[in-house]
């Protein structure tokens, strides 16, 4: 493969890292320790991190504004730069409100940069690469994750502003790192030339999409804000046993873009799909009839895997069915982003809600996120039919 396509793949990955993996996930092991050192109560730990959710969906609302006045390579790099200064001002607690402003901006630098990042470097990728290129790029949200669950907690050894000087300093390296290996960024008025208007089928079949990757987001909440707590509390093992199946998680969250980019290269992405929304569905439910540790092993590693791994799938397919016009690609790329963020948050405060009102039972978690992920393969079933895509 060409140089210059890897060096736009390993930007990619630096802005996914920064931008979701670090911002993002690297609040969750941080939790108990702000409560710890009383930085804040654990009331307010909870709220901070909806903020991150808060600002992740107005990045995505704005992405395409702030591409169109200042360009999208340059939204970029500012999005990776104030990702990283985030970091360095969450390490000062000066007050609530301080706090929950630059968790806020940390969520929105995510949403610029998920809607911005890979439809910035495909366009310049093979239609046969653009599955595995796309894993790479959104391989940094698995490493984010990774590292949430290892590098963090070396780092509070040394205590919590230490921890979030050193994440502001390793975003800022990685923001460096890929400051010239953008691509060089088509001028907006010439895609502006070339636009057609996508046909009613295909804004169809993208607006379905749209729901489909929005119900993956509910999919997706319990193993993300809910497995540490049910290992840990509700089976009794402990915050360490809870801790090593969210490491398990991230390792599924590295290889898993690249092994659904792959299998879309080869098999289309609308396969690939259906096939990602039956495993996950599968997979979302085990812990609800099993706790065995096998199961669980299992269950931690596979959602883990399709949490960035379901996001090449979908840019892929939104290719698919939008292939000559990269404006429109980039739009309904904004429209799910958008979806998944709005579901992801109504669905994390929805499950909250229903898990305090049932007595803390979490195998109801497990079971909505399940049927989410049934609901999104039975709309995209419609689709592959509506659309001929066998």
């Amino acid at each position: 493969m060409r140089e210059p396509l890897w060096l736009y793949a390993l930007a990619g990955l630096c802005a996914s890292l920064v931008g979701l993996g670090l911002a993002r996930f690297a609040y969750t092991p941080l939790i108990p320790a702000l409560i710890a050192a009383k930085w804040f109560a654990p009331s307010d730990a909870v709220y901070l991190g909806a903020a991150n959710l808060a600002g992740y969906l107005g990045g995505a609302l704005i992405a395409r504004r702030l591409a169109a006045r200042i360009g999208a390579i340059a939204s970029l790099r500012v999005m990776m730069l104030l990702a990283s200064l985030c970091c360095v001002a969450c390490a000062t607690p000066l007050s609530f409100a301080w706090f929950f402003g630059w968790r806020v901006l940390a969520g929105l630098t995510g949403g610029v940069i998920m809607v911005l990042a890979a439809s910035t470097i495909l366009p310049h990728t093979p239609a046969d690469k653009k599955g595995l290129i796309g894993g790479v790029i959104f391989a940094g949200v698995g490493l984010g994750i990774a590292a949430s669950g290892t590098l963090v907690p070396l780092l509070l050894r040394q205590g919590l502003t230490e921890t979030w000087l050193a994440l502001g300093a390793l975003s800022a390296l990685l923001t460096l790192l890929s400051w010239r290996a953008w691509p060089v960024e088509a001028r907006s008025t010439e895609a502006l030339a070339n636009h057609q208007p996508a046909q009613h089928t295909s804004s169809a079949l993208v607006t379905m999409l749209c729901a489909e990757y929005g119900l993956n987001a509910v999919a997706l909440v319990p193993h993300m804000v809910f497995l540490v707590d049910y290992v840990a509390r509700g089976l009794g093992q402990g915050i360490a046993a809870g801790s090593a199946y969210w490491v398990l998680y991230g390792l599924g969250a590295i290889v898993g873009p690249l092994l659904t980019g792959h299998l879309a290269d080869r098999a289309g992405f609308g396969p690939a799909l259906r096939a990602a929304f039956l495993i996950q569905a599968v997979a979302v439910a085990l812990p609800a009839f099993s706790a065995a540790p096998a199961v669980l092993i299992v269950s931690s590693v596979v959602v883990g895997a399709f949490t960035p791994g379901i996001v090449p799938l979908v840019l892929g397919r939104i290719h698919e069915l939008i292939p000559h016009s990269s404006t429109d690609q980039r739009a309904a790329w904004a429209q799910a982003t958008t979806s998944f963020a709005l579901f992801q948050a109504l669905g994390a405060y929805g499950l909250s809600w229903g898990f305090a009102h049932s007595g803390g039972h979490y195998g109801m978690l497990f079971a909505i996120g399940a049927a989410a992920a049934a609901g999104a393969l039975a709309i995209e079933l419609v689709a592959a039919l509506r659309g001929r895509r066998v």
